[in-house]
């Protein structure tokens, strides 16, 4: 007796076998936060990733914030700044204090925070300095393919140009 379902050979071949376009941009993100990272190493500043400068400068220069403020003051989702904050307190560069109401917490800098921020803008200037040499080395600077992008996504999202492309499967 033969099956009458599918076989595998029936089946569209598996997509996630192909190479990932955003592969690449992942590997360079991850790099650079690494290297990044090796700096603070190299200096005894252990326990700090990267993505902690942003909030913690901008904690040094606005004082204690929610984190819905934070997230809203670095232009990040409240999730992602949740995240960065439970991350940064089990490195003792915040605090955790009741707010306002009961469903808040206001997350301010410890002295361990504190005493980095001077380095983390530093590090953050030069990172910067560092960007915009990238951009006038290479033939199309990186901040260009951006902002080219953008544009390109407001004038048809994402979202929009997936469907384009996308077959349902039949139900």
């Amino acid at each position: 007796m033969t099956s009458s379902g599918p076989t595998a050979s029936d089946s569209p071949p598996d997509p996630t076998t192909l190479p990932d376009p955003w592969q690449s941009l992942h590997e360079l993100l991850a790099t650079l936060d690494a290297e990044i990272e090796q700096i603070y190493l190299a200096r005894g500043i252990e326990g700090v990733r990267p993505r902690f400068a942003y909030p913690l400068i901008r904690l040094a220069h606005t004082g204690p914030l929610t984190i819905r403020e934070l997230a809203e003051s670095l232009d990040r989702s409240h999730s992602a700044i949740s995240q960065t904050v439970a991350a940064m307190r089990k490195e003792d560069l915040v605090t955790s204090e009741p707010g306002p109401d009961a469903r808040t917490r206001r997350i301010g800098l410890t002295e361990r925070g504190r005493s980095l921020v001077p380095f983390l803008e530093s590090e953050w200037r030069a990172t910067h300095a560092t960007i915009a040499g990238l951009d006038a080395e290479i033939p199309y600077a990186l901040t260009t393919v951006v902002q080219d992008l953008r544009r390109a996504l407001e004038h048809r999202p994402m979202r929009q140009r997936i469907l384009g492309h996308l077959v349902e499967p039949p139900r």
